[in-house]
């Protein structure tokens, strides 16, 4: 297992895109379990850019998007498409949480530009950040075989506003999003977050 074992105690900085997609052009949920949640027809998609950082277990850079959906009444989130630059948290991310991890080339320069290649990059122009660190708490809902698993990610962050410009492939794999504007993109930065169950 060349890995770490959950759960991995995560520190570094993310940009967050949220972004309102009619249903008809929604990805599926990762697992058939669980139920996209809309509003006037049209879902919570997020787009996002993360870089894991020392004394991160792994440190690589990440592209994901989400959906927002339920399970029952309980919120969840389900990544629908992700991808590193390490082939230790493609294969963790695969084995540990039913995450489909996918291999890419990333360009990045902290705080300023990120670049997925072939995917969507992200453009930063303005930051305003909060004084203060606030606590996270969700649940990722994946499938593995048919069945659900909902994995628990919970830790602290310091949050801000961004002033940002997004772009995708629109023949890429979340060209889905291509021109679309997001509600707003969140600076998440720094954070710390345990992703995944402590052992017994």
């Amino acid at each position: 297992m060349s890995y770490p074992a959950e759960p991995w105690d995560l520190h570094g900085h993310a940009y967050v895109g949220a972004f309102l997609v009619p249903h008809a052009h929604l990805p599926a949920p990762h697992s058939p379990a669980t139920t996209p949640i809309t509003i006037f027809g049209r879902g919570i998609v997020s787009a996002a850019f993360f870089v894991y950082e020392q004394p991160s277990p792994l440190t690589y850079d990440e592209i994901m998007s989400t959906v927002l959906v339920r399970e029952g009444w309980r919120l969840r989130v389900s990544i629908t498409h992700i991808w590193v630059n390490s082939a230790d948290s493609r294969d963790g991310g695969r084995e540990l949480w039913a995450i489909p991890k996918d291999l890419a080339d990333f360009q990045v320069l902290p705080h300023h530009t990120y670049v997925a290649e072939g995917i969507g990059a992200l453009t930063l122009r303005t930051v305003r950040r909060l004084p203060w660190r606030l606590p996270l708490a969700f649940q990722i809902a994946q499938d593995r075989a048919g069945t659900l698993q909902v994995s628990p990610v919970a830790g602290r962050a310091r949050l801000g506003i961004a002033g940002a410009r997004w772009s995708f492939a629109s023949d890429g794999p979340i060209g889905f999003l291509a021109d679309r504007r997001p509600l707003l993109t969140l600076a998440v930065r720094p954070f710390a977050l345990m992703f995944g169950h402590k052992s017994a």
